[in-house]
């Protein structure tokens, strides 16, 4: 006969997607009923409209029914009371790390919008995902945020336990944290640099990331506030410059490194986003935008061309559905892919 304890063990294996540890360990395990060749567990979510509710619910079903024994689960799916959140919350804040303790830090920036760094940051997160890496994404392009609809999550909003623990979500395997999930897509903020630093503190502070090897932060364009006060709070980072190949592209592009070398981050490399276009049907390329800014800004900064990738439609139309490229085994994926190589190359996991 199946026992109580071979149950938990089960549950065990058993993880909340968005919070990273097993449903045992979190006490979200209420009640388990064994009648026989029956088990009934009753599982508390943390909260009453967890999006992954089904996922948990499926995880849990599949994992009691591989035991043997077992012909039939139930699964009764309920949720915490406020008291047993509030003290779920105050045992993670305990064995919260500090987030840039054991986590590289990639920071990509551009000199202007309309570049694609949001589109490069997204696709480099999942990439990096791919290679088997723990990987966070902050979204610190606060009043123009993108990545929601980049990585397919407009409409989930990110959760709190209490005002101190914000629940990240979690879409093809990379943490995510944007303004985009606490407000509308289409609301326009209308705030001033101090407000928007609170916002990114506690994106860096108050969100539960867990244990991360990499944190790709997609910051707003140019050289505002913003870019400088994430390049001046964050101990150690390391800066990937987005440009186009055009000239007017890479002289505004080389701003933003001049004021990162002036706050000694290491620049990486440079992604040139938009390369060129290559004919579907004869093959041929065209640089639409121009060739050789790239080069001469990669030499005036010291630093290489990481990748060039082209115009593609795949990856507008993947993009405006919230599917990155880099998720699947494709050609378009294939520049990401190379990328995160490139970023492991230069900086290796701590761990």
């Amino acid at each position: 006969m199946i026992t109580k304890e071979q149950v938990l063990n089960a549950l065990k294996e058993v993880n909340d997607p968005e919070i990273g540890k097993n449903i045992v360990d979190l006490n979200m395990v209420d009640k388990i009923d064994i009648q026989g060749e029956k088990v009934i567990v009753d599982i508390k979510l943390t909260i009453k409209g967890c999006p992954l509710k089904s996922k948990i619910k499926e995880d849990v079903t599949k994992k009691l029914s591989a035991l043997e024994g077992v012909s039939e689960v139930v699964v009764n799916m309920g949720a915490m009371t406020e008291e047993e959140r509030q003290r779920l919350a105050q045992n993670m804040e305990k064995e919260k790390k500090p987030l840039f303790e054991n986590t590289h830090v990639i920071v990509v920036g551009s000199g202007k919008g309309g570049v694609g760094k949001s589109t490069v940051s997204a696709n480099l997160a999942v990439a990096l995902g791919k290679l088997g890496y723990k990987v966070g994404l902050i979204d610190a392009d606060v009043l123009g945020f993108s990545i929601p609809r980049l990585m397919g999550i407009v409409g989930q909003k990110s959760y709190a336990l209490n005002e101190h623990m914000i629940i990240p979500i979690e879409k093809y395997g990379i943490k995510v944290i944007s303004m985009g999930n606490f407000a509308d897509e289409d609301t326009p903020l209308i705030w001033r640099g101090p407000l928007l630093g609170n916002v990114l503190e506690q994106f860096m502070n108050d969100v539960y990331w867990g244990d991360l090897d990499y944190m790709v932060l997609d910051l707003p364009p140019g050289t505002g506030d913003v870019p400088l006060t994430i390049m001046q709070k964050i101990p150690e980072q390391n800066f990937i410059l987005v440009t186009t190949p055009q000239s007017s592209a890479s002289h505004v592009a080389g701003r933003i490194a001049h004021m990162a070398k002036k706050v000694n981050i290491d620049i990486i490399g440079i992604v040139e986003n938009m390369s060129y276009f290559e004919c579907p049907d004869c093959h041929k390329r065209y640089n639409i935008f121009g060739e050789g800014e790239t080069e001469k800004l990669s030499k005036e900064l010291s630093t290489d061309i990481l990748v060039k990738i082209p115009i593609d439609i795949q990856v507008r139309e993947k993009s405006d559905t919230g599917m990155p490229v880099a998720f699947e085994d494709s050609k378009q994926s294939k520049y990401y892919t190379d990328l995160a190589k490139k970023v492991v190359e230069r900086v290796k996991p701590i761990k």
